[in-house]
């Protein structure tokens, strides 16, 4: 079955940094675009950033572009999104998904567009 799991989170001060990871199963993981949402209490789940499946296609929100880098290694089934010079505004939980569709090459930023989803991975960055 597809699996999807996050690690990664935890607590940094604002203006530092962290990687998370996503490791995919059940599937084959070059064949699917994958992307990572964010959830912070009381909002909705937004989009953060989305991968194709292949690397030279990306899709950042507005609000990480140029801080957060997201990339993927198919040998290792896992995709990763690097986090740099956080703010307090992203705190959240952070969750990968995979795309609904097959062999997309241009990902979506809607929730709808994917079907699995990991756990979710804490991210809580302090002021």
């Amino acid at each position: 079955q597809v699996r999807l799991v996050e690690s990664g989170g935890g607590l940094v001060q604002a203006g530092g940094s962290l990687r998370l990871s996503c490791t995919a199963s059940g599937f084959t993981f070059s064949s699917y675009a994958m992307g990572w949402f964010r959830q912070a209490p009381g909002k909705e789940r937004e989009f953060v950033a989305a991968i194709g499946r292949h690397i030279i296609t990306t899709d950042y929100a507005d609000s990480v572009k140029g801080r957060f880098t997201i990339s993927r290694d198919n040998a290792e089934n896992t995709v990763y999104l690097q986090m740099n010079t956080l703010k307090s505004e992203d705190t959240a939980v952070y969750y990968c998904a995979r795309s609904s569709t097959i062999y997309t090459t241009v990902p979506t930023r809607e929730s709808d567009g994917y079907n699995y989803w990991g756990q979710g991975t804490q991210v809580t960055v302090s002021s």
